[in-house]
């Protein structure tokens, strides 16, 4: 049954996305990692002086590693709570979640490269 549009509804449902976030980075120790680097990628965009199309860029990975990241949360819980036994296409299904995570930081750290490396190294004084 459909209830009608509701301001507060909309603002308490942040609330449980705001949770959701807090969750991840209190349970997986991965996010721990994620949250470093991204900090760590937003003070070199900093200290680069890095322009908007840079800043997009890692926007849009740090983004994406962090979406892959929270949805693969979600599904080794559903999964924990749906069969907490262990059973092959449940470590299937949680190996392909992890697979998405990985594909997702391989690529961020390919665009990290490809945004900050060449403002980076002749911030440095390594450039040619």
């Amino acid at each position: 049954m459909s209830h009608p549009f509701s301001i507060v509804e909309r603002l308490r449902s942040f609330r449980y996305a705001i949770h959701g976030v807090v969750l991840t980075v209190q349970s997986q120790h991965n996010a721990w990692i994620h949250l470093a680097v991204s900090l760590a990628v937003i003070a070199v965009g900093f200290f680069v002086e890095l322009a908007l199309q840079g800043w997009l860029w890692l926007i849009t990975a740090i983004t994406l590693v962090w979406a892959m990241e929270a949805l693969n949360t979600a599904v080794e819980r559903l999964a924990d709570a749906a069969v907490p036994e262990i059973h092959p296409l449940i470590a299937q299904a949680k190996d392909a979640a992890a697979g998405a995570v990985l594909i997702a930081v391989l690529g961020a750290a390919l665009i990290g490269l490809l945004v900050l490396g060449p403002p980076l190294l002749a911030k440095v004084g390594l450039a040619g």
